[in-house]
This record gives C-alpha cells, sequence and structure tokens, in this order.
C-alpha cells in the first residue's frame, strides 16, 4: 500500500518523462470530483475517527475562553469542517469566513447556511450570514474581502486549513499570514489538517496529532481511477490513469500553531544547537523531522529550554537514548541531553548518579565490584529506566526503576531545579531544592518519570555485580499441537527455576519452520564453571544446547535475536517496531493460541515474539508502592515486526506496523498489562496506554495535571486527563438533625483510606451557597452562619423565606448551585453532597453532568434522635432546611437509605464499606472498557456506546453478571422473578436469573408469545426510531399469570436512555396487577442526557428503585 505522497511522486515523474507539453490545471469538475472520492467511502473515516474529535479536543480551551468565536475556513469544500462539531461548540461560533476557489464547492457551502434547516445543524448562532468567498486564500490579501494583515483588518479567533493546503506554496508563507490574521488573544490559533507529512520551517508547532491508519480506496473501474490519478497529480493528464485499483495509506495529521510559532529564534540565542542529527536509534522518530535540536551543556540551558516553553505554550521533547518512537517530533523542539553523561560511584554508599546509556553504567560501576539492574539495551537512557526498565536480573533485582532512590530533574511547572530522594550533597545544583511534594514527585519517577520533569541525573542503589552462566536452545516445532505442548511444558520449567536464574523465549520462523528459541541466564557470586543447579529442570527436558560465561556488560550481547536467529539482527540491516505486553501464564491454551497465531500471520519473514522473564523481584514490590503498577505478570511479551531496510516506506514496513498492533490488540484480553515505555501520542497507542500502569492510573493524572499544567512533555506515554471534576458524586439527603453532614464525613475518610492514595474524597454543602448570599444581603455574620449550628437555628426562618423569594426571582436557582458546587470541585474523584433540598435530586440534576454518575443516599433518624441532635431546638422539625423543599414526605425511592441511630461511626462505616465502596471497584472500570464507542452511528454527529459488545469480550458477560448480582441493595432472597425485555435485556438477564437461581420472565413483541398474554404499546427505542424506517410504535406482551400479586421482581435491561421501554414495562406490570411498590429495577448502561429517570417520575414511576452499573455521556 503506497502513500499519498509516494503515489503523487509517480505520477508526476511519468508526466514528466513522456511529455513536454505545459500541464494543464484542473477544473472546477475534475476537483471536485477527485476531492469527493478522497472523502468519501473509507477516506469518511478519518474524518468520524480523527478529525472531528481531535479538533473538538483541541479547540475545547480556546472556545471555553471566549464568549464568541471569529472563525476562518480555507478550503472547506461543499460543507463546512466546524458544522460537524458538538453542538456546545457549534453555538459558540458567531462570525464566520471561508475561502473556497472551487466554484461548485463554494455554491454548495452557501446553499448548506441559505438553507434555514442546514443552517440551524450548521452553525446555529451566527450572528451574521456567513462570508463565503468563491476565490483561493492568497499571500498578499484579497482587498475586495476587507481580509488582510493590517491593524484595522477583520481578525480571527480561529483559521482552519481544511484540506492539505491545495496549491499553497511555500506552506510556510501561508500559515505566517495566517499567524498575522489571528486575533490578540493568546489561544488563537491557525490549524492545518494535512495528509502525509508536513515540515514548516522555522514554525514552532503548538499541539500536534497524527492519524497514522487513515485508507483511500479507489474502485477499479476507469472512471474513478482516471478522476483519482488527475486529483493527485494536480494537473490534467490525457490518456493516463491508474491501471489498477488503488489502496493508499493516507495518514492525517492535524497541527495547531498560534502567535508562538515564530518565536524559536529566541531559544537558539540561549542554548547551544545540536551540530548535526542526533544519534536516534528508533526508526519511527527517524519519520520526524523536529524544528530544531538543543543540546545543552549546563543544567541552566535546560531550565532556559523549559521556561521558553512554559511562556510560548508549546510542548517538548526529550532525546536520552534514542530508542524512544517519540523522542522527536515533527515541527516540536527536540532538547538532546547526551552532555549530561558523566558516571559517580560512592563507594561507601554504594550509589551511582547518572544519566548515560546502560552499557557505559555497568562498566563503570564493575570496576567497582557492584552493578545496577538496567534494561536489556547497552544503549538506552533514562527514559527506558524511568517508565521500568526490564532486563536479565528482573527476577534478581527487580526493574531498573526499582533500584532508583534519588534523581535531579527540572520541573516543567516552573523550570526549577528540583531534587528527591537520595543524591549526594556534592551533586546537587547549587540552586536545587527539594519540593513540598517530593514523595509524590519520587513515587511517579519510578514508572512513569519521562511525563514529570526533565532528568538531569539519577541516584541509583547499587548491587553486588553477578558472573552469568548463559545457555542458548533452539527448538524446531513441526505442528500447532507440538507448538502449544512445548510452550506449556516451557511455562511449568520456568516457573521451578530460581530467584538468581531467568529464562527468555524466542517465537518466529526460520527455514520454512516454527522455531522457539530459549535463552536461560544463571547469575552467581561465585565461579560457575560447575554451577548446573538452577538449569537442571531444562537440560533434564531439552538436552544439549550453546553454553558461555559473561559479566554484566557482557549480557547485553547474549539475546538471541542478535546471532542466532535470520542470521543475525545486529548487522544493521532491518529496521523493527515493537510494542510490549505482561502475560501471567504462555502455557495456557488460549494465551499459547494467540501467540501462536501471531507468528503464524507475520507479514514478514523476519517478524517475531521475544517473552521476557519476570516474576519473583518484580512482584516483590507491591503496585501501588510505584508508579509502575503492572506486577503480576511472569513474561513480557516483545511484539516485534522486522523488515529490511530497502523495504522502508513500503507496505512491508507498513503491514508489520500493522500487525503488532494487531497482535497487541488480541493478546490484551488476555494479558496483565501494557509496559508504557514504547507508547507515545499515536492514537493506536491508547488501548495500551490505559492498561499502562494499573491502578495507579488515577493518581498520575493527578500527578499530571499538578506537576506538568501545561503539558509541556506532551508526547511522553499518555497518561489520562486528570478528573478535574468528579465522577461519582454522591447526594447525601434527609431532614435536619439527621446527621447528614457527619455521615458524609465518614464516608469521606473511607473513600480516603481504602483507595490507597489512588482517588480522593470530599464533602461539601450545597446549602453553603443560599448561605452566603444570604449573610451578604442581610449583613449576617457568615462564619457563624456556617459553624455556629444554634447562631443558624436563629436565622433559619429567615433564611428559609430568603431561599423562597431566590427561587421565584431564579427559577433555575437550583442548577446553578448544583453546577457550582460540582464545577468548583477540581482534583476530585468522589464528592459528598450535603444541603439538598430538593425533590427526586437524581432525576432532577443528573442530565447536568451526564457523564457523571450520581447517587442518592438518604439518611434518616427518628424525631427524637434528630431533636437531641440539634441542640438547639426550634419547636418544629418542618420549619427552616427542611421547609425549604415543598414535599411533605419522601414520595421517591432514592438508591440507598441509611439509618442513622446508633452512637459512633462503626455503623456508618460499614455502610460505606458495603454499598459506596463498591461503585468505585476496578471492575466497574474494567466493564466500563469493554462498551465500545461507535463514533457517527446511527447518524452522523451521534457517538453510540456498544452496550452488548460487553458480551463479545472474554469474560465479560460472567463480570457484568458478577456486578449485576452484589450491586443489588436487596435481598436476592426475596425476589420472585428477573423480568426482562428482548433483546438486549435477555442478554444479561438470562445468566443473572441463573446465578441468582430465580424464574425469569420474557417480554417480548406482539405475536411471538402464545396465549394468553397481557399488552401494551410502547415507542421504539432512540437508536431504532434513527436506524430504521419502522412504526413509531409497537406492542409488548407477557405471558398472562406468569407473575401475581404481593410478587417482589427485578427488571433487568441493557440501557435506561429516554425511559420510554421502561415505562412501558412497568406500565404492563402494572396491567398485571403487580404493584410498582414490589419491582426494582437494574440497567447495565444509563445515559442521563435523555432524561430517563425523569420521565418514570412523571409517569408515576418514580416509587421505583433504579441502580445502574455504567454511566455514559451521549447516547
Amino acid at each position: 500500500m503506497t502513500t499519498l505522497d509516494s503515489l503523487e511522486r509517480t505520477l508526476r515523474q511519468q508526466v514528466e518523462a513522456t511529455t513536454s507539453s505545459a500541464k494543464q490545471p484542473l477544473s472546477d469538475a475534475q476537483y471536485s470530483a477527485g476531492f469527493g472520492i478522497l472523502g468519501g467511502g473509507s477516506g469518511g473515516r478519518t474524518y468520524q475517527d480523527f478529525i472531528i474529535p481531535q479538533l473538538s479536543q483541541l479547540l475545547a480551551p480556546l472556545f471555553d475562553s471566549c464568549g464568541s468565536i471569529s472563525a476562518l475556513e480555507i478550503g472547506p469544500g461543499a460543507t463546512s469542517i466546524l458544522g460537524h462539531l458538538p453542538n456546545h461548540l457549534r453555538r459558540k461560533v458567531r462570525r464566520y469566513t471561508a475561502f473556497e476557489p472551487n466554484s461548485l464547492f463554494a455554491t454548495r457551502l452557501g446553499e448548506s447556511f441559505s438553507s434555514p434547516s442546514k443552517a440551524e445543524l450548521l452553525l446555529p448562532c451566527l450572528e451574521t450570514p456567513p462570508n463565503i468567498h468563491p476565490i483561493s486564500f492568497t499571500l498578499q490579501g484579497d482587498t475586495t474581502s476587507g481580509i488582510g494583515t493590517g491593524d484595522n483588518d477583520e481578525k480571527f479567533d480561529l483559521i482552519l486549513f481544511c484540506h492539505s493546503m491545495y496549491g499553497m506554496k511555500p506552506k510556510t508563507k501561508f500559515i505566517e499570514r495566517a499567524l498575522a490574521m489571528l486575533d490578540e488573544q493568546n489561544l488563537a490559533m491557525a490549524v492545518v489538517i494535512h495528509r502525509d507529512s508536513i515540515y514548516l520551517d522555522g514554525l514552532v508547532c503548538h499541539q500536534t496529532a497524527s492519524f497514522p491508519t487513515g485508507v483511500v480506496r479507489v474502485a477499479d473501474d476507469d472512471e474513478s481511477l482516471g478522476c483519482f490519478a488527475t486529483f493527485i497529480a494536480g494537473f490534467t493528464l490525457e490518456d493516463r490513469s491508474l491501471d489498477k485499483a488503488v489502496q493508499t495509506n493516507s495518514p492525517e495529521v492535524m497541527m495547531a500553531f498560534t502567535k508562538h510559532a515564530t518565536a524559536l529564534s529566541e531559544l537558539t540565542a540561549k542554548v547551544p544547537l545540536e551540530k548535526g542529527n542526533p544519534t536516534v536509534k528508533n526508526w519511527e522518530a527517524r519519520l520526524h523531522r523536529p524544528i530544531s535540536v538543543v543540546r545543552p551543556t549546563e543544567v541552566r540551558h535546560v531550565q532556559q529550554c523549559v521556561r521558553w516553553a512554559l511562556v510560548h505554550k508549546v510542548g517538548l521533547t526529550v532525546v536520552g537514548g534514542g530508542h524512544s518512537g517519540h523522542c522527536l517530533m515533527s515541527n516540536v523542539v527536540a532538547i538532546n541531553m547526551g552532555a549530561f553523561d558523566q558516571v559517580h560511584i560512592l563507594a561507601v554508599e554504594q550509589e551511582g548518579t547518572d544519566s548515560r546509556p546502560d552499557g557505559d553504567i555497568v562498566s563503570k560501576t564493575m570496576a567497582a565490584g557492584v552493578t545496577v539492574p538496567l534494561g536489556a539495551r547497552p544503549s538506552v537512557g533514562a527514559g527506558l529506566w524511568l517508565q521500568g526498565g526490564i532486563g536479565h536480573q528482573a527476577r534478581l533485582h527487580g526493574l531498573a526503576c526499582d533500584a532508583i532512590v534519588g534523581a535531579v530533574l527540572v520541573s516543567v511547572k516552573s523550570g526549577e531545579v528540583l531534587y528527591v530522594g537520595i543524591v549526594p550533597s556534592q551533586h546537587r545544583p547549587t540552586d536545587a531544592v527539594c519540593p513540598e511534594n517530593e514523595d509524590d514527585l519520587m513515587w511517579a519517577i519510578k514508572g512513569a518519570g519521562s511525563n514529570f520533569g526533565i532528568v538531569i541525573s539519577v541516584t541509583f542503589k547499587a548491587l553486588p555485580d553477578p558472573t552469568y552462566l548463559v545457555e542458548e536452545r533452539v527448538f524446531p516445532l513441526s505442528d500447532s499441537l507440538e507448538a502449544q505442548l512445548t510452550l506449556s511444558n516451557l511455562d511449568s520449567v520456568f516457573t521451578k527455576l530460581s530467584r538468581n536464574c531467568s529464562a527468555d523465549a524466542y517465537l518466529y520462523w526460520d527455514a520454512g519452520q516454527l522455531q522457539l528459541g530459549v535463552t536461560t541466564f544463571e547469575a552467581s557470586m561465585t565461579p560457575l564453571a560447575s554451577a548446573r543447579s538452577a538449569t537442571k529442570y531444562i537440560d533434564g527436558f531439552w538436552g544439549d544446547c550453546r553454553r558461555k560465561v559473561v559479566n554484566s556488560v557482557g549480557l547485553f550481547e547474549t539475546d538471541l535475536y542478535l546471532s542466532g536467529m535470520h542470521g543475525g539482527h545486529a548487522r544493521g540491516k532491518t529496521f523493527a517496531f515493537k510494542r510490549c505486553l505482561f502475560l501471567k501464564h504462555i502455557g495456557d491454551e488460549n494465551v499459547a493460541g494467540r501467540l501462536l497465531a501471531a507468528v503464524q500471520s507475520r507479514p514478514t519473514p523476519l517478524c517475531y515474539l521475544h517473552l521476557l522473564h519476570g516474576g519473583e523481584a518484580v512482584s516483590d514490590v507491591a503496585r501501588e508502592e510505584t508508579a509502575f503498577g503492572c506486577r503480576d505478570w511472569e513474561f513480557a511479551c516483545v511484539i516485534t515486526g522486522v523488515w529490511s531496510r530497502d523495504q522502508d516506506d513500503t507496505e512491508a514496513a507498513q503491514a508489520a506496523m500493522r500487525w503488532v498492533y494487531h497482535v497487541a490488540e488480541d493478546l490484551l484480553p488476555v494479558s496483565s498489562g501494557a509496559y508504557g515505555a514504547d507508547l507515545g501520542p499515536d492514537p493506536r497507542d491508547a488501548a495500551l496506554a490505559r492498561n499502562a500502569f494499573g491502578p495507579n492510573r488515577p493518581r498520575l493524572a493527578r500527578l499530571k495535571h499538578s506537576l506538568d499544567p501545561r503539558n509541556v512533555l506532551a508526547y511522553a506515554c499518555p497518561l489520562p486527563k486528570a478528573p478535574t471534576e468528579p465522577k461519582l458524586i454522591i447526594l447525601v439527603t434527609g431532614k435536619s438533625g439527621t446527621g447528614k453532614d457527619y455521615c458524609a464525613s465518614v464516608w469521606v475518610s473511607i473513600f480516603n483510606e481504602h483507595a490507597h492514595k489512588s482517588l480522593t474524597a470530599r464533602a461539601v454543602s450545597i446549602s453553603d451557597k443560599i448561605k452566603r448570599e444570604y449573610a451578604a444581603a442581610k449583613d449576617a455574620d457568615l462564619k457563624r452562619l456556617l459553624e455556629d449550628r444554634c447562631y443558624k437555628e436563629k436565622h433559619r426562618p429567615a433564611l428559609t423565606r430568603f431561599y423562597l423569594d431566590q427561587m421565584h426571582q431564579r427559577p433555575q436557582l437550583r442548577e446553578e448551585h448544583f453546577l457550582d458546587v460540582v464545577h468548583s470541585s477540581v482534583n476530585v474523584d468522589v464528592l459528598f453532597i450535603t444541603g439538598m433540598r430538593d425533590e427526586a435530586p437524581v432525576a432532577a440534576f443528573s442530565h447536568l453532568v451526564p457523564d457523571r454518575r450520581l447517587l442518592e443516599v438518604h439518611v434518616q433518624a427518628s424525631k427524637t434522635t434528630r431533636r437531641a441532635r440539634r441542640e438547639c431546638p426550634s419547636g418544629d422539625d418542618d420549619v427552616g432546611e427542611d421547609s425549604m423543599s415543598t414535599r411533605p414526605a419522601l414520595d421517591y425511592c432514592p438508591h440507598l437509605i441509611f439509618d442513622n441511630e446508633a452512637i459512633g461511626t462503626e455503623t456508618a462505616r460499614r455502610f460505606a464499606e458495603q454499598y459506596l465502596l463498591p461503585f468505585v471497584h476496578m471492575d466497574l472500570q474494567r466493564l466500563a472498557t469493554m462498551v465500545r464507542s461507535v463514533p457517527g452511528f446511527p447518524r452522523p454527529g451521534i457517538e453510540f456506546r456498544h452496550v452488548l459488545a460487553i458480551v463479545q469480550q472474554p469474560g465479560g458477560l460472567a463480570l457484568c453478571s458478577s456486578l449485576l448480582h452484589t450491586h443489588f441493595s436487596s435481598d436476592w432472597a426475596k425476589v420472585g422473578a428477573i423480568v426482562s425485555c428482548e433483546a438486549g435485556g435477555f442478554v444479561f438477564a438470562s445468566p443473572l436469573a441463573l446465578r441468582v437461581s430465580v424464574p425469569l420472565v420474557l417480554i417480548r413483541e406482539a405475536g411471538k408469545l402464545p396465549p394468553p398474554t397481557v399488552s401494551v404499546s410502547t415507542p421504539r427505542s432512540h437508536i431504532s426510531t434513527w436506524t430504521f424506517n419502522n412504526p413509531k410504535e409497537k406492542q409488548i406482551e407477557m405471558e398472562h399469570c406468569v407473575v401475581r400479586e404481593g410478587m417482589s421482581l427485578v427488571v433487568v435491561d441493557d440501557v435506561l436512555a429516554t425511559g420510554r421501554t421502561l415505562c412501558a414495562i412497568l406500565h404492563l406490570l402494572r396491567k398485571a396487577e403487580v404493584s410498582v411498590d414490589d419491582v426494582s429495577v437494574m440497567v447495565v448502561a444509563e445515559f442521563p442526557v435523555h432524561r430517563g429517570r425523569e420521565l418514570l417520575r412523571e409517569r408515576g414511576f418514580g416509587g421505583v428503585r433504579i441502580q445502574s452499573l455504567l454511566v455514559f455521556g451521549g447516547t
């Protein structure tokens, strides 16, 4: 599969070699036809999967900072790209201008705005008609449009180059002109969407993203091939077209530039430049062209780089050993840390400080009789150690990051020099300071350090230096059965090895046959000539081998791929691309089958799987002890795609990369996580990155937000965005005196105690909002109003009147206060809100925060207890806080009810542990990852959540059934039957009914059950109405007498969205003489944006308890 750039070069070369006549430019019709092929069909996926999501994410800060947006699109084609953004972004665009030189496109673009129905879908809040110029965007400006670069010319918040800057040369000049047209505000930007790679000399990129899997397919007919060839070449091709169907690789790149794009000279005037190209070994990184590579020689140079990046709001990359695929990025400044290469051995303390490649460190430490457990390659740098560092000493001494005891680094938040942990005083820079968050930073460095600062030096704990006996064996495998049996035996043998032994395995194809290579390593502090104890298990099973004794430096040269595979990969004639996952049992039938299938599907003969032995010292460290949270594994499976260098930039190279990702995707469900050292901003890495740090991801996200708030290190292993707002919101309701605030404080402590620093919980009172307003208006003492119960009780009647008066003046007051509390609770995962005065608050507010789970815990206590707790009785329990609500009594069903009669915290603590903590359990997060997002289905602009995809994942249905079972807040022993409606509900209800041993009552469409039946009408689901031309309603029915009055029922369904289907089911049960008080509902996924709970309450079903496992924003 060729690239569009390669195809264009080939077509132009063919034409130049065969014709001397002047080239004829494309007509508007020819351009339109070719562009239609490029953007239609498979090319349209690029917009759904990349352009619209990435552009939405990129523009969010700009749009959030402005009340209105002025936008210019250059070459949008027949429709505005901005018109496909989410509604809340589109509504911010108030002025729209476009340059579209193709007259056909310009006409259609204008028509899309002139039609009232279409205009509403595009940019519904335009204050003036769209200004569409049917001409090219030029460097000189257009005097007729009034758009130029002068002080009085129109300025824009956003300028979008929509489709590869077609016909604009030199591209750098066009972007510079666009930069001059930006508004003066800091966040204004010019965004370039371009197919294939692009390098813009002298311009520093604010942010970049890529979609490397874009593909364009052209139908195998003369007309399509001719149109496409003409379009790609850029001029008319007479009697010339492509001679066969085309499938081209079409990676998409998005680059954003701000007013700071031209600031490179400020940095290069202060920091030395790299002489020549930096030594970069990674093939992936070599594809990128950094805007500049600086080579600091002093710590202050690194500080200047960081401060420059902070001022100009750009990212940086760091070159250490040059093995990282993201150490260089196009149009981004790279810092080569090669000058910081000293090694110091402190004999008394046995610590080494360093920032140079592994082989040099080990050589130096060996001379002192010690070693450091580094990786498996001699030339890697700090990036590997900071992300983990897996080597042949891992079973004996642990990971490289486990040996780190201190570090010096430059903060990417402030540019300060920091030291953490043990750093000998003589190796601390004079201006280095120890930060207040030293423990957090030290924790993060050990496993995810490339995200949190630019490391100057690392202090390692040195260990005794052993000698190694290395043995190599290669076994030809005749068929899959023998291969699977051999892997099973290998797995059992490896588990018997002692801690000082490790074994690597290689699965590869050679000489027309599947091969298994095994290398064992035995470490000893004594001579190894006769040492055979540890490897006797392998000798007894497999016999002879090649054997040698090496020191710690020679250990780096013992990998089988260097000499024993395919004639040796170390001769520099190949390129490789790798990703790594962690496996527990390679002999397991499911795992072994996937490994063998991977090797058999290799796209080039040189691809292989490398299985590095782990366990022992690696798993001795608790997952929460360092940022490296993936500890429960026996093998690190390195999936290695290899091709010869003369195949670079060919289909073979692309196929090898696709194979690596395909194998990783296949292994991920049976893995214990992914290795973060290889991962970067490539969107194909996203799924692996989500599994890279185990339970430590939430804590890492918060630290990233705190320690790198400007995202200077944006191209390191991706971490999740910090939860700027809580994901679990628990509304604590109840009458005055029930102890709501006290309970909330106890429950907060439970979350903070049990979460091992991975979660943060906080309690706030929503009533404080009205108290602040009351104090300001009535000159009351706010401090006493918030803290002095007796003072508050004296003001309660007046406070109530003030609240009701404000409600009359501001009908949306409750929603305002709720959102204020949520939005102000940053860096909190679990938020408890007390002081709620609203009926059915979850139904009332959940749609306001549709991507967060809202729970209500209703606290109750006897009247006597409440009077005693209020200390300053006011005589009437219904006066005050409770009277701010209009409900006479609880007329709906909260999620949970807590009886707070007991003295002390024990009862409240048990309640939280049993009912609240499960909502943050990893199993729920794991279930959520099984729900696949499908952009653009069932219509453009919709992101569909495929809940039924859970059952397609290994163990998905069992996990979901288990969670439905354990999360049910009532007693399954009292349930008479589970009720479910086809088809999604059947999938989850059936295994649950089997698990809890109760009957399953089926509700089906009319005509599918034998009589007698009970039936009702129900609207079709909102998805069905969008997808099919079906009638708006259908009949559903169940068999008569399968349920009876007084029977306790649980309705199980896959989704709660609009609530219309659930209303029909409850109406059907009521028609069968079942009281709704005897019905509970459990759904797998809820979509609060559709306000289903509100509809249920309006229809008289507010008393039904509804529980959902997952909550999603959107559809």
